[in-house]
């Protein structure tokens, strides 16, 4: 079972252009993002899917430079990027993650993807599980994972638009269809937002990092929690940001 994580990245974005190129003491958000994935011991292949925008050249670049695969798609087509880059990647299991989430939790993933496998080794059917049916998990620290059946299903019989651009809207809104399963964290840490889509989002961030952040260092939830404790203060820096439709 070949376990192929892949990070959806652009320049091009409508909040906040360029965000997961912007440098968060000395390295970009995008940077983050691929070192906290390729923390995960069972993920096998961690992979860029960018466009084929000259725009985004510096993705691939930088995808380069982290030691992580890179495939370019479609802009608009994001569930066909998926899967030709799973397909071309040879994955058995995909691993979805978004680039504007550097404070993603590696250890987290870990638990969702021993999960997967578990069940899978045990004979029952699991065809998608993420930490967002139910949510309970801060936004910044969002997973999917899925087989790549579900993903080849998908692709072939999506036609709305929103299906197409935000790769499995298709898989978890057809329950019939699919086996899915949710993760749940111990605690509801649902009202934190970890995400990056705003200059309040970016602020909290940097200052989460400034005060966190060793080189080398991949600090965890428990220790942005217990930062966050220590400084409630920080949490109304992005507290009026309403998640984009």
């Amino acid at each position: 079972m070949k376990i192929v994580a892949i990070i959806q990245a652009r320049m091009g974005s409508t909040r906040l252009p360029g965000k997961v190129m912007k440098q968060l003491c000395g390295k970009t958000v995008l940077a983050y993002v691929i070192q906290r994935v390729q923390a995960c011991p069972l993920v096998d292949e961690v992979v860029v899917a960018t466009t084929t925008s000259p725009a985004d050249d510096v993705i691939v670049a930088e995808t380069e430079q982290y030691g992580a695969k890179w495939f370019r798609g479609s802009e608009e087509d994001v569930l066909e990027r998926y899967y030709l880059a799973a397909k071309e990647y040879n994955a058995d299991v995909v691993v979805r993650v978004t680039s504007d989430c550097p404070l993603f939790d590696s250890e987290v993933l870990t638990q969702m993807v021993d999960y997967f496998k578990f069940e899978s080794a045990q004979g029952l059917t699991i065809d998608y599980l993420s930490n967002t049916l139910n949510r309970s998990y801060p936004r910044g620290l969002d997973a999917e994972v899925f087989t790549f059946a579900a993903l080849e299903r998908a692709f072939q019989e999506a036609h709305l638009a929103y299906e197409r651009e935000h790769v499995t809207p298709y898989i978890h809104e057809h329950p019939e269809l699919f086996a899915l399963h949710n993760q749940t964290a111990d605690e509801d840490l649902s009202a934190y937002r970890w995400t990056l889509d705003t200059q309040e989002d970016w602020q909290l961030i940097e200052e989460i990092y400034t005060c966190l952040y060793g080189e080398g260092d991949i600090f965890t939830t428990d220790t942005v929690l217990e930062l966050l404790d220590e400084r409630p203060e920080l949490l109304k820096i992005n507290a009026h940001v309403k998640q984009k439709k």
